[in-house]
């Protein structure tokens, strides 16, 4: 579904060039859940943005069922950390999903049934009529994400969108989003910093070098049963191996100029 070849990206500024992504190569196939994982700073971001039509690349190329992203379109939805800032605050729940499906020129003849469909799935369907800000962190989440599968994407763009959330919601969100994720067969990349979180989550996990010149440095296939138990000898050895592939990564972190 979506090939990322040899892709670099440099930030030009008036300070001068920054050499973001070097050489990042992937391939995701059809209803996969890839999870990006690396250091803050380390691009993945920057790589998500790309792959949804925000960012051009400065070099290589991103192709989606075969044809080059060059802009943002309605198959790749983004979702991000701050679910506060994307969700429209003068509107309702059910109307943040309303605006969405005008926007995207859903016909308005779909437009109950698509509603009520997202909003059971998410279980907010009996705070419909609530705004964002009488909703919970995770039930700002649900939101954004019922928003997003409302225009009938192909692929799920997601950026930290747990990492504000306390442990207890945050895991909580996992099993929401992987129920959905199984019901909905969407292709799913998702941004994380945390191991344990991309075990819980991923088929594969990208792992990503520490910038500058950044690239995916190990591709990790999770052969573990869903529901994922953490506390699994095979998720503890898996845990383990990727702190050892992130060690030099964060060492090197912490010796570039100007961080401390």
């Amino acid at each position: 579904m979506l090939s990322v070849s040899s892709v670099r990206k440099i930030f030009e500024s008036p300070r001068g060039a920054y050499h973001a992504l070097e050489g990042v190569s992937l391939d995701i196939a059809e209803g996969e859940f890839v999870c990006l994982l690396g250091p803050s700073g380390c691009g993945k971001s920057t790589l998500l943005n790309i792959i949804a039509g925000f960012v051009p690349v400065s070099g290589g190329q991103v192709t989606f069922e075969n044809q080059p992203v060059s802009r943002a379109d309605r198959e790749r939805v983004m979702l991000f950390q701050d679910a506060s800032s994307a969700l429209l605050p003068w509107l309702s729940v059910e109307e943040n999903i309303r605006f969405a499906l005008r926007v995207r020129k859903i016909p308005k003849t779909r437009w109950r049934d698509t509603i009520d469909k997202y909003l059971q799935m998410v279980s907010l369907d009996t705070h419909r009529g609530k705004s964002p800000s009488e909703l919970s962190g995770g039930m700002r989440q649900r939101l954004q994400i019922a928003r997003a599968l409302a225009v009938e994407p192909k692929m799920l763009l997601m950026d930290e969108p747990f990492a504000a959330l306390d442990a207890l919601t945050r895991r909580h969100m996992h099993t929401v989003l992987l129920d959905i994720w199984q019901r909905t067969k969407k292709t799913i990349v998702f941004v994380t910093h945390d191991i344990a979180e991309a075990i819980s989550l991923a088929d594969r996990i990208a792992v990503m070098s520490t910038g500058p010149q950044s690239t995916i440095t190990s591709l990790i296939e999770v052969n573990m049963t869903r529901p994922r138990d953490l506390t699994d000898p095979a998720a503890g050895q898996l845990f383990k191996k990727i702190e050892q592939l992130l060690a030099p990564e964060l060492l090197r972190l912490v010796e570039l100029p100007g961080v401390h």
